[in-house]
């Protein structure tokens, strides 16, 4: 696996009509299959008047492998779900899910006008979404006293790292570091406290 992937830069939909029937492609960038999934799941309860919610998703997960995952969900085989992973697979994107939704209009398209359909639902969400590159990224918790907290917090801006801090009787970081540099700021971390970080 290459230090950087492609994926969407953020949500986005793609809607149109062929012979009668309305498709609808939705499209995120997630960062695990349990994101995928339940993405999956919310437009499928959003749509569940549809006459199909098709969902597919390439994810990189247990470190380096992608899970890839499609289905017809009741179209004909292979003329759904394949299709919809197979834009996203040419196109070389990951941490990504789709799902298109079709209200079913009355005219069978057979299997090569929904393949055709379901490829463009995809292709024009991915599009109006955008494809930026990315590196790998983990979580990195952080638990550090009051005292220390005002030089954790200085670090990861400094650094530009997206987190969430929570402060309680301690105070808590969640951080979003690309994986090359997580070794790095635990480093950083350790010495600007002289040891007083919990690390996770």
């Amino acid at each position: 696996m290459s230090e950087t992937y492609r994926t969407v830069a953020a949500p986005a939909t793609a809607q149109f009509v062929v012979q009668g029937s309305e498709f609808i492609g939705h499209v995120r960038p997630v960062d695990s299959v349990e994101a995928a999934e339940a993405f999956v799941d919310a437009i499928a309860a959003e749509y569940d008047d549809a006459t199909h919610n098709v969902p597919a998703y390439r994810v990189r997960a247990d470190g380096d492998m992608l899970r890839e995952y499609a289905s017809d969900a009741g179209e004909p085989s292979g003329s759904a779900g394949k299709p919809a992973l197979n834009v996203l697979t040419q196109q070389e994107i990951e941490n990504c899910a789709v799902v298109v939704t079709r209200y079913y209009g009355g005219t069978n398209l057979g299997v090569g006008g929904l393949v055709r359909a379901y490829s463009r639902a995809v292709k024009e969400a991915v599009d109006g979404a955008g494809v930026v590159e990315e590196r790998p990224h983990e979580r990195v918790s952080i638990t550090v006293a009051y005292d220390d907290s005002g030089t954790v917090r200085g670090i990861l801006e400094s650094e530009g790292y997206e987190f969430e801090a929570d402060y309680e009787e301690v105070v808590s970081f969640d951080v979003r570091v690309p994986v090359a540099a997580a070794d790095d700021l635990r480093d950083r971390l350790r010495s600007a406290t002289s040891g007083r970080v919990d690390l996770d």
